[in-house]
């Protein structure tokens, strides 16, 4: 008999159904952290793997998720000017507290509140991605398009 997912990995998955997609969530016997673990653990290449990154606007205060390409690198004034206002890249705390999940486990849905939504147009090149689901060692595996459409997510080139 396996074990429960963690609490955190269990909200993230009925977020997940809610929204309707069909996707399972996965605890990984090693970290998926950060984008080159979460590849190695999954067997994918490191462009497929979502990073939900934080940002908060410099001028409004507006919490921003970036869902990027684990290959990419945010182009902070390019996004910037895209959203209208600088970009502010908070501390962990910060992050916790507008998406209820600590940095290395933040999914791309599932929230404490409601995040203004990007998603990388590189993801969109792939018939799958990999994102946290909510700890770092937990993952789940998704359609792009699917997960586009279920965050209200606006694409956006961010390199």
């Amino acid at each position: 008999m396996t074990s429960p997912l963690p609490p955190a990995a269990l909200r993230v998955a009925a977020a997940a159904t809610a929204a309707g997609l069909a996707t399972e969530v996965h605890e990984m016997p090693a970290s998926t952290r950060t984008a080159v673990d979460a590849a190695k653990a999954c067997g994918c290449v490191v462009a497929q793997i979502v990073k939900s990154l934080v940002f908060r606007g410099a001028t409004t205060g507006t919490p921003y998720l970036l869902l990027v390409s684990g290959a990419n690198r945010v182009n902070e004034q390019a996004v910037a000017a895209t959203l209208g206002e600088a970009l502010v890249r908070p501390d962990a705390n910060y992050a916790r507290d507008v998406t209820g999940f600590a940095i290395g486990g933040i999914p791309p849905l599932g929230h404490a509140t409601a995040l203004a939504t990007y998603i990388d147009t590189d993801l969109l090149a792939f018939d799958v991605v990999w994102a946290a689901a909510g700890t770092p060692n937990c993952v789940m595996r998704l359609e792009p398009q699917a997960l586009r459409h279920a965050t209200a997510a606006i694409v956006l080139a961010v390199k």
